[in-house]
């Protein structure tokens, strides 16, 4: 029998629901491209119910111990006296969240002398010491395409937040004011604007498609170029790297995995080449953005706004620069853990969960090192080296 430790975020302050503002969500049975949605044998919760944070337990409780498996969750991860850390030596299975990562060091997997498989509920392994899991031969997996559109949304919900001055001209309304003027003064329209995606993946690319009936200008760069008939669709502008993407763009939109090669991608050099007065969304990972860098180019006006849910480390710390530079949008990390998007990766979890320990394959689309090397989407989106260290 196994042991399952499982790392999610807190419950809410109120404490965990007894109610829900929808009765229902809509089911979505497979997702653009003709990849299908979880398929487990079974689930023990209600779709739309909060099962990302420590009271929902994925609803894998019944699940697993109806099995024999013993199954610790905490959302406690940091430091040596942590729950994560005390309960790691003997686990043999850890699930954790982009949101709340338990991020598992070459130190804290040297310890885990039993962990076999890492399980990413969500979309991102990047806390994951990837080099070190495949020298230790541990199985890492995601649920991919979960919530990659909860993710679009989201930024698409950002950049229009961000040009149309929203989140200033709301804090009015609330305050009791009418002050138009000091509304307008910072807002534009996103017709016409020249809007750009760093990788055009399943994010970027979902993002490009919700903007389209903006009239707006499409460009991206990525490793890969997009067929034809999808550049000839959305009539996208194709560009070899970010450094020429930006230059022309008066929104950018960065949806790119981290690794070696996005790692501060956006640093002093980079921000400096965009237009002046630029908008930049970040909803993949904050370590692809530097962090003093953002906060000086909203400062000196070289960006116009800056809006994201990533941060590094996760949780931010309360100083974090990017809590109180000007002209910033930014959430916890929550775009991709909206209820609809848990109910996905809830499920998918379960996938993974029922495959390992039925000795069947875990689809490829969803593995992202097996055997110590990378493996399926793994292999096409991910590079190894550590990024789990500022």
């Amino acid at each position: 029998m196994a042991k399952v430790l499982c790392v999610l975020y807190d419950d809410p302050i109120t404490g965990y629901p007894k109610s829900y503002a929808r009765v229902d969500i809509p089911k979505i049975t497979s997702y653009v491209g003709g990849q299908t949605a979880p398929t487990p044998k079974a689930i023990d919760f209600t779709p739309g119910q909060l099962l990302g944070s420590v009271s929902g337990e994925l609803g894998l409780r019944k699940y697993l111990e109806s099995q024999g498996h013993t199954f610790v969750v905490t959302s406690d991860k940091e430091g040596a006296d942590s729950v994560f850390d005390k309960e790691l030596p003997d686990a043999d299975i850890v699930i954790s969240q982009p949101f709340w990562p338990a991020y598992l060091t070459a130190e804290r997997i040297a310890k885990a002398r039993k962990l076999k498989l890492a399980i990413t509920a969500g979309i991102g392994s990047d806390h994951v010491d990837l080099e070190a899991a495949n020298e230790h031969g541990i199985t890492v997996a995601e649920v991919t395409y979960s919530n990659s559109i909860s993710v679009s949304e989201h930024a698409v919900m950002m950049i229009l937040s961000l040009v149309r001055n929203y989140l200033p001209s709301h804090e009015w309304a609330v305050k009791g004011g009418w002050n138009i003027a000091d509304c307008v003064q910072r807002s534009y329209d996103l017709e016409g604007m020249h809007v750009g995606t760093v990788a055009a993946g399943r994010i970027g690319l979902a993002i490009l498609r919700r903007l389209k009936p903006f009239d707006v200008k499409l460009h991206y760069t990525d490793r890969y170029r997009l067929p034809e008939s999808v550049e000839r669709e959305l009539n996208l502008t194709f560009h070899p790297d970010a450094e020429s993407m930006v230059k022309v763009c008066d929104v950018v939109t960065i949806n790119a995995p981290l690794h070696p090669e996005t790692e501060n991608l956006f640093n002093e050099a980079l921000l400096a080449k965009m237009k002046r007065g630029a908008y930049l969304i970040n909803t993949a990972r904050g370590k692809i953005c530097d962090r003093d860098a953002i906060a000086r180019a909203l400062e000196s006006g070289q960006l116009a706004g800056y809006a994201g849910d990533v941060w590094f480390p996760q949780p931010a710390p309360v100083d974090h620069p990017w809590r109180t530079m000007p002209y910033n949008g930014m959430t916890p990390h929550i775009s991709g853990t909206s209820l609809s998007a848990q109910t996905r990766y809830a499920t998918g979890t379960r996938e993974i969960l029922e495959c390992w320990f039925e000795d069947r394959p875990i689809r490829d689309e969803y593995l992202i090192t097996k055997g110590g090397k990378l493996a399926g989407v793994g292999a096409h989106s991910y590079s190894v080296r550590e990024l789990t260290k500022a």
